[in-house]
């Protein structure tokens, strides 16, 4: 019998990886916590867990060098699943804290929710709690997912693709906005599968098994 795949759960110092890599373990993985950016280029999968600043995710990714590692196991076809900061990452720039460039692999910025809903009320945020998030596009990932699903939030920005084919998944909140992208072996949600019960689980069962399929 074949190994479980080997996930590297990546710290760059403010991650909540404890409960994320617990998560992966219940979904048949075998999630490695590092920072050595040479585990990354030999793991089955990737996984960027998202909580903290832009600016200072991206700081903190580029020093260690594990900005390289994570686009360097993106360049080589391996699997990345980014959760909620780590969507945002992925897109061009953020204007959280002034003006920051992300990693450039999915074309688009971050901006902070408006102050107001389309209907001019009052918008609070950030955007904490549970949403239903509404599934469709091609991807291996989406065929083992329902059309829509809830699951748990908490961000105060939200990414704005330039390219509508790249948003698999989309969510109410001031206004629609992308809970889920998916651009070649890059997949990435917006909210938490690990704080999303049973929802989160059923994603994370996904993932497995599109590592699985490219192992």
């Amino acid at each position: 019998m074949s190994s479980a795949p080997q996930i590297a759960l990546v710290d760059y110092g403010a991650g909540n990886l404890r409960s994320v890599a617990k998560a992966l373990a219940r979904s048949g993985l075998r999630p490695e916590v590092t920072s050595d950016p040479a585990v990354l280029r030999r793991a089955d999968g990737v996984v960027l867990p998202g909580v903290g600043a832009f600016a200072a995710a991206t700081a903190s990714l580029e020093k260690t060098g594990l900005a390289g590692a994570v686009r360097d196991f993106i360049d080589s076809g391996g699997p990345y699943l980014g959760l909620c900061l780590r969507l945002q990452l992925l897109f061009d720039e953020g204007d959280e804290h002034g003006i920051t460039p992300g990693f450039g692999l999915i074309p688009g910025r971050v901006t902070r929710f408006p102050e107001r809903d389309p209907l001019g009320a009052p918008l609070r945020v950030p955007h904490i709690g549970w949403n239903e998030v509404r599934y469709s596009g091609e991807h291996p990932m989406l065929a083992r997912l329902a059309p829509s699903e809830l699951y748990y939030f908490v961000h105060a920005y939200r990414a704005v693709p330039a390219r509508e084919r790249d948003v698999v998944g989309r969510v109410d909140y001031g206004g629609e906005f992308a809970a889920a992208v998916a651009v070649g072996n890059m997949f990435a949600v917006q909210f938490h599968p690990e704080k999303s019960q049973a929802a989160g689980k059923r994603l994370l069962d996904a993932y497995a098994a599109w590592v699985a399929q490219l192992r």
